[in-house]
């Protein structure tokens, strides 16, 4: 129930992304406005994120995820309506993108911690897999309906469709029957909103090597390569596809994801996950150089594609990797942590990727990005021991290092 919440939501929230990118580069031809679309979306992430995790290990997640998604299917609803009363300014996109982004930063990590309670311990890496393939199933069909709705029926309507599909998760949530409540391991106390909670997740991060080199890895991964903040400039004046095509390169990275990620969960259980978590990094920041160099709409198509694929290989090895090192009573907290990481990384990375696309241009932007990525993933081979060590074995519910 849960996951199929999740493909209508996540659907209608990459709907709603992609029309927000394309609307404000229509209402402003900025580079940097297009940045500043993704600072307004991680600024929140990174301010909320750790109270957010506080709270996912001390409330019920599912009614804490209720109200997240209703907040956010409020905040999408004000947006269609100011949109349709005649938006000429961007701050209430930025502004209502915002308010969405800070119950993002409540909801995220309830969803996480909830996840390796609905499944066997052993089946968990699968549950993984489907779950990163609901969002980067959502990204094929989210902005390719909206580069075509875009062009027939402009973003006020695509903000409606977003609003309407929060409404699956909460339906969902609402009839599940598991228990949305944190369990703590035997003789320890299930966790209260307080500083000390906080603390204790702060701690446990710091005292396990192989959760931060991920969460380092994967924010200097995602804060470079941010080519997908640039899409309408290439759609617009490098590529000369217009909307419609804008919608096929934003689906472009999600058609490889989901290859990938249906083919990992066939799989199950990889070995030497540390040294692939590493060697996805790289291929990611290659497949981003190599678009940014084109400009061929086919070519840059695939390139994207493989960057997708990559970074699901990524996505899929750490998010279990940490996961199933984190007992569940801590799992809200640690997911908190790390969203700094892997939702602040790519949104700051926005704003990088749309300031120094605005001095340099669009594809020398996306190159040096790309190179960022490789450089960050030669560090990880010297530097992260404990991931380049890790083989992936997983008895009792923990992680064998």
């Amino acid at each position: 129930m849960l996951w199929l919440g999740q493909i209508v939501s996540v659907t209608g929230s990459q709907m709603q992304l992609a029309a927000i990118n394309w609307h404000v580069w229509l209402l402003t031809k900025s580079a940097f406005a297009l940045g500043m679309v993704g600072f307004f979306r991680g600024a929140p992430i990174i301010v909320c994120s750790l109270a957010g995790g506080v709270f996912a290990d001390a409330v019920d997640r599912k009614r804490l995820m209720i109200i997240t998604q209703t907040v956010m299917l409020g905040s999408a609803t004000v947006l269609t309506i100011v949109t349709m009363a005649g938006l000429s300014h961007v701050w209430p996109i930025y502004l209502l993108t915002a308010v969405a982004s800070a119950a993002s930063a409540f909801d995220t990590p309830a969803r996480q911690s909830l996840m390796p309670t609905l499944v066997p311990i052993r089946d968990f890496p699968n549950a993984v897999s489907l779950g990163v393939t609901v969002f980067y199933f959502a990204m094929i069909g989210g902005p390719s309906m909206a580069g075509f709705l875009l062009a027939s029926h402009g973003p006020a309507f695509i903000y409606g469709i977003n609003a309407a599909s929060y409404l699956a998760v909460i339906v969902a949530l609402i009839a599940m029957r598991a228990s949305g409540r944190a369990v703590a391991r035997e003789g320890e106390a299930t966790s209260r909103v307080s500083f000390a909670a906080l603390k204790e997740g702060l701690s446990f991060v710091w005292r396990t090597p192989i959760i931060v080199q991920t969460m380092t890895l994967d924010f200097a991964a995602t804060f470079f390569a941010s080519a997908t903040a640039l899409l309408p400039i290439f759609a617009d004046k490098i590529l000369n596809v217009g909307a419609r095509g804008f919608g096929l390169l934003s689906a472009a990275p999600a058609i490889g994801a989901v290859v990938t990620g249906l083919v990992m969960a066939r799989l199950g259980t990889f070995r030497r996950q540390g040294k692939l978590v590493i060697g996805s990094v790289a291929v990611f920041g290659l497949a981003t150089v190599a678009f940014g160099l084109s400009r061929v709409f086919w070519f840059s198509l695939l390139m994207l594609a493989l960057s997708g694929a990559a970074d699901t290989v990524s996505t899929v090895l750490r998010q279990t990797i940490r996961q199933l090192a984190t007992p569940d009573h801590l799992r809200g907290r640690m997911t908190s942590i790390n969203m700094v990481f892997f939702m602040g990384g790519p949104q700051l990375g926005e704003v990088e990727a749309g300031s120094v696309a605005a001095l340099i241009g669009a594809p020398l932007s996306v190159v040096t990005g790309g190179l960022g990525s490789i450089l960050a993933a030669a560090i990880a081979l010297f530097k992260a021991k404990s991931l380049l060590k890790y083989d992936g074995d997983v008895r009792d519910d923990r992680v064998v290092r």
